[in-house]
């Protein structure tokens, strides 16, 4: 297993999920190969082998063989403006003669014109015509009926030939006619749906401005390494992965969480491929490059999600496998009975279950494209289905339902002046003492105390001394007056010998507050308190997540139950219920006993600490998944942003696309059952049920494509 390689290999040519099994089945058979996924969406298949026993040349034999091809080069080409605008007028020309064609046939065969003019085409014309027209679907039926294999033309083919053994040439060229036409509109829908990926592959820059010694040039992506530096000039997109360690720039970062408002990045700021430098000019150190980009990673996750299949997919696959047997049975039966090879045609011609296999394919990967656009990053279908059958919300709390980043949320001061005004001064001089002691701690609570400080139009002073106390808090010399801020293991001795701080401090925890005691040239003066603050959008995501279903809730976090209540009570909220005191594993209990109880489970986390949960949950949801590969791998949908707002979204597109999925069946099935109960009876002859069997394609087309919008 050592020896294995992955190989992402394109193969052009699938139009519907049949495809994709047929080149799986080329593939898999041959030796040395352990494993393939074929993609319908990117074009691809993705193959794990050993080197040593198959290669490239094998492969691409092995899919040719199949009937499909596997292209020289791996780039793919883009398509220019001329060559959309060619293929839009040849599509509009396909739509006249579409309906011309349609036209003149119900109206021929209705005056009995059609019969007339075909009979004066001899056999043998009519026969040639037929054999050229239909030659690369008859060539697809050869070489899958060698493999053993029933394709949906397979059915078509049999009517054709039926049409040709009566003498009705006219009929089997209009049979051939409405499958190529048939073929083209599948092509056509496959390509919507998989627009959203090349939209988004096309998007990936090709080539970064690389410094070396003082020397800028345009270098492949290829060729840049982590560590490198890049220069990023106004109007430019970022092609790596990178950290700011020069230069101040405004950035459109829509290409990676969705949000179109601007943001203000400079040296330390973490930066991505693919988002745009609207103002200013940036040098970036290389952290990631090419695939392995935040970028390059969520193209990955849209190209793969179709292996996740929904089960209302599988179904649909199961289907469309017993009914083709079922057709030709049917074909076979009207045949006994009637004994009117022309209606047995229609039956054959009639049926197509390529709209089965396409009813829920597409409309899952339109909605997955539309989704990953507005920063929702969601791994397959099956995750689709479950989002929206779900009932259960678990959420962790730090840097989930919290902005993960303390506030200065109250300063206390520890002694008896009650003057107001003096008070006051006195706060100020402790908040101005302590932030001037904290200027060089890393921790975020000291980040808090100067945030606080400086948004009260506070100057810092610059210790003359300074020393951080792991696990405690740190001692400066500011001002000229020794200033100590820490915790309470720091001030153990002082708070045990004074009652009453130790009961202001109790109080203030009861709260959910975490505290920072603050003493000067050895005296406890003061204590500061801070809080993780909620996330302002939060409590409207959750009470719009109820409306779409989600009715049970509950907060799961390691901190205290007086702080876990003190922010489900902010949440206003009284659905909600409270784990407090939680380790990673319990957890994971938690997900297990809901799963236990039937429960669909959704699990909200910030992807490390609840990694665990995210996986075992039915649904794992990662928030602010960019940039963050524990994450992304942990969960099953990533939310690219920290907006709780697109939680709901997320729902609201399940049910939307399941909706869409079910109307797709529902009207593939009614129309198929009427198709061929109109043929088996002689009402719909074979020239009609040529015609008719395109139509269901078009519908699902329609409805899919609704998908795309963005609502």
């Amino acid at each position: 297993m050592n020896g294995l390689r992955t190989l992402d290999i394109p193969v052009q040519g699938m139009d519907c999920a049949e495809c994709t099994l047929h080149v799986r089945q080329a593939i898999q058979g041959l030796p040395g190969v352990q494993s393939v996924e074929v993609f319908l969406a990117s074009e691809k298949a993705v193959v794990q082998l050993d080197p040593a026993r198959v290669g490239l040349d094998q492969i691409r034999r092995a899919v040719e063989s199949a009937g499909y091809r596997v292209p020289e080069s791996e780039q793919p080409q883009k398509e220019d403006t001329q060559t959309a605008g060619f293929t839009r007028s040849i599509w509009t020309l396909l739509g006249v003669v579409f309906f011309a064609v349609l036209f003149i046939v119900v109206v021929g065969e209705w005056l009995g014109l059609f019969e007339a003019v075909t009979r004066r085409v001899p056999w043998p014309v009519g026969l040639m015509l037929v054999l050229v027209a239909g030659y690369p679907v008859f060539r697809n039926v050869a070489r899958a009926t060698v493999r053993g294999q029933v394709i949906s033309h397979t059915l078509m083919t049999l009517g054709v030939i039926a049409a040709l053994a009566v003498g009705e040439w006219a009929t089997a060229a209009v049979v051939v006619f409405f499958m190529r036409l048939g073929d083209f509109v599948e092509h056509f829908t496959t390509e919507r749906a998989r627009r959203a990926v090349k939209d988004l592959s096309a998007m990936a820059p090709q080539t970064a401005r690389l410094e070396k010694d003082g020397v800028e040039m345009d270098t492949p992506i290829a060729q840049v390494r982590p560590g490198d530096v890049v220069v990023v000039r106004p109007g430019e997109m970022i092609p790596v992965d990178g950290e700011v360690i020069a230069g101040q720039a405004t950035l459109n970062q829509a290409a990676i969480t969705g949000e179109a408002m601007p943001v203000e990045v400079g040296p330390g700021a973490r930066v991505y491929a693919a988002t745009l430098t609207q103002l200013g000019s940036l040098r970036l150190r290389v952290t990631q490059v090419g695939a392995d980009t935040t970028f390059g990673r969520v193209i990955r996750l849209v190209e793969q999600a179709e292996a996740h299949r929904a089960q209302v997919q599988r179904l649909a696959d199961k289907f469309s496998a017993y009914y083709l047997p079922v057709v030709a049975g049917l074909a076979a039966l009207t045949f006994l009975i009637r004994r009117d090879p022309l209606a047995t045609a229609a039956v054959l011609v009639v049926a197509c279950s390529c709209s089965f296999a396409l009813a829920t394919p597409i409309a899952m990967l339109a909605s997955i494209g539309a989704a990953a656009r507005q920063g929702l990053m969601i791994k397959g279908g099956k995750y689709l289905e479950l989002l929206d059958r779900a009932d259960t919300l678990l959420v962790d709390k730090t840097g989930t339902l919290t902005l993960g980043k303390p506030q200065l949320v109250d300063v206390r001061l520890l002694s008896d002046d009650t003057d107001a005004e003096s008070m006051e001064a006195n706060i100020a001089r402790l908040l101005f003492l302590a932030a001037s002691a904290e200027r060089y701690s890393e921790h975020p609570l000291a980040e808090a105390v100067r945030v606080a400080a400086q948004t009260r139009g506070m100057e810092l002073a610059s210790p003359q001394e300074f020393s951080a106390q792991p696990g405690m808090g740190v001692r400066a010399l500011v001002d000229g007056q020794r200033v100590e801020v820490g915790n309470r293991l720091m001030f153990a001795e002082q708070l045990a010998n004074d009652s009453a701080s130790q009961k202001a401090a109790d109080a203030l925890e009861a709260q959910g507050k975490t505290l920072l005691f603050a003493a000067v040239d050895g005296k406890l003066v003061g204590i500061l308190a801070a809080t993780d603050t909620l996330r302002p959008e939060a409590p409207e995501a959750l009470r719009q997540m109820q409306a779409l279903g989600i009715r049970h809730i509950e907060l799961l976090t390691g901190d205290n139950a007086q702080a876990a209540q003190s922010l489900a009570e902010a949440l206003n909220n009284p659905a909600v219920k409270v784990h407090a005191n939680l380790l990673p594993e319990d957890k994971i209990q938690i997900v297990r006993r809901h799963q236990a109880q039937g429960k669909i489970v959704l699990m909200v986390g910030d992807g490390v600490n609840d990694a665990p949960a995210l996986a075992q949950a039915d649904v794992g949801i990662a928030m602010g998944a960019a940039g963050s590969d524990i994450a992304i791998e942990a969960a099953h949908i990533a939310l690219m942003r920290d907006d709780w707002m697109l939680l709901p979204q997320a729902l609201r597109i399940a049910r939307r696309t399941l909706r869409v999925v079910r109307m797709n069946i529902a009207f593939t099935a009614l129309y198929n059952l009427i198709g061929l109960s109109l043929a088996a009876l002689g009402f719909l002859p074979p020239i009609l049920a040529a015609a008719a069997q395109s139509l269901p394609d078009l519908g699902i087309l329609a409805n899919s494509s609704r998908l795309l919008r963005r609502k």
